[in-house]
């Protein structure tokens, strides 16, 4: 096993670990899903991706290997799903571990991004845009993805580190 990229929970740090910028791959982790989101390379604007199921790590190392690779991906951020009062609670545990296998398997640094706001945000804007109730269920994962990426991204850009 190879040395670990930095995880994070501050832009300043995840902006200096890529001081070039580039794609990024968002990801907002379910128990049975992982919904995806890239953005460009100069962090302008974030566009869902697919939604995957979630299998053993190893399955989920494959598929999200491929995508980085297919997209040049030089960072991930990561949904972190604190509990309302900001402390951890199971789920937050688990994205912890998801961001350590992460960095250790792609070598790529790794930003927890606060997503507690993310779904609620994706599904009105789904809403918005007139989307079925059907077509949501299967979308709103990716489009959550999208959400916390965008949050991210403008904050790295925006220089308030």
């Amino acid at each position: 096993m190879g040395r670990s990229a930095l995880i994070t929970e501050t832009a300043l740090d995840f902006a200096d670990a890529l001081p070039d910028g580039g794609v990024l791959l968002g990801i907002d982790l379910g128990t049975k899903t992982i919904g995806t989101a890239t953005c460009d390379a100069g962090w302008r604007f974030a566009t869902n991706g697919k939604t995957l199921g979630r299998g053993k790590w190893t399955r989920d190392k494959a598929v999200l290997g491929e995508l980085i690779k297919s997209r040049g991906a030089k960072g991930i951020v990561l949904g972190l799903p604190l509990n309302m009062d900001g402390s951890d609670g199971p789920r937050s545990q688990a994205s912890r571990a998801f961001a350590r296998n992460c960095s250790e398997a792609f070598d790529l640094p790794v930003l927890l991004w606060d997503e507690r706001w993310s779904t609620q945000s994706a599904e009105a804007a789904m809403i918005g845009q007139d989307m079925s109730r059907a077509k949501r269920a299967v979308a709103i994962d990716s489009h959550a993805a999208a959400v916390i990426l965008q949050g991210a991204i403008d904050r790295l850009a925006g220089g308030i580190l």
